[in-house]
């Protein structure tokens, strides 16, 4: 009995300094919406971070670590791979990914490679490669579907909507770091989550969610507006519109 309740005791002074030792993640943003104007070419947002320690926290061998996660509106992305047959090419397979972010950007304070393991990695779903890989035992992965996968990542990285940023957020002091994040002009419109995740010698510590969204705004906005409200009216404007159009260019270059 003795012996039981002295396992105990140790136990709850384990778990006791394991909750002094818990650190905190506080994040924001400089701004939670961009808009989008005639003008747009582009914006950019940070983060902002702070690590906040308990009083009695010991200092930890490893130093922290930040990686920040933006993933954009979900949407069914397609991707086809192509073979060459004679001087022409057709498509021989494709691949669909439904849910998948359009947008998509990793910024971390070092590279994860020297954060954490590959497999470690790949089991957190962690990285640019690794971020929407579907639950459960990725090992089980077909190399197909890997193949697919890799090549979305590349094809949306050309397009400036995935990208990695292996020292994008940087510490300004022990526990004060911040992250810019560059939205490309081809960004599509939406709402977008921000995940804020702790590490130390790659383990996860504390985690914290943001978000922010881009919209349009002005002339651009009431014109989709419209669009999509008033789909039949605007389709007989549009029409109307470029018959004027044709007709007033056929008057005004008339050759008698």
């Amino acid at each position: 009995m003795m012996r039981f309740l002295a396992l105990l005791a140790a136990f709850s002074a384990g778990f006791a300094a394991s909750k002094a030792q818990a650190e905190t993640l506080i994040a924001a943003m400089s701004s939670h919406q961009i808009q989008i104007t005639s003008n747009y070419t582009g914006s950019q947002l940070t983060v902002f971070g702070l690590v906040e320690r308990d009083g009695r926290t010991v200092a930890r061998g490893d130093p922290y670590d930040i990686i920040v996660t933006v993933r954009g509106p979900r949407r069914m992305l397609l991707v086809r791979e192509k073979e060459r047959l004679g001087p022409i090419w057709i498509n021989r397979s494709q691949r669909r990914f439904p849910d998948n972010p359009v947008f998509l950007h990793v910024a971390s304070n070092r590279p994860i490679s020297a954060m954490m393991s590959p497999e470690t990695a790949r089991r957190g779903r962690i990285g640019l490669a690794n971020a929407e890989l579907p639950q459960g035992n990725w090992v089980d992965l077909d190399p197909g579907s890997i193949r697919f996968r890799e090549s979305l990542v590349r094809i949306m990285q050309s397009k400036d909507l995935y990208g990695y940023d292996e020292r994008g957020v940087t510490f300004l002091s022990n526990s004060l770091f911040s992250a810019p994040i560059d939205i490309a002009a081809t960004a599509p419109t939406g709402s977008y989550t921000v995940d804020i995740v702790l590490y130390s010698g790659g383990v996860p510590l504390a985690r914290q969610q943001t978000n922010f969204e881009v919209i349009k705004t002005g002339i651009e906005q009431r014109l989709a507006s419209a669009a999509y409200d008033w789909s039949l009216l605007y389709g007989l404007a549009t029409v109307l519109l470029a018959l004027f159009l044709g007709w007033s260019a056929s008057v005004i270059f008339r050759r008698d």
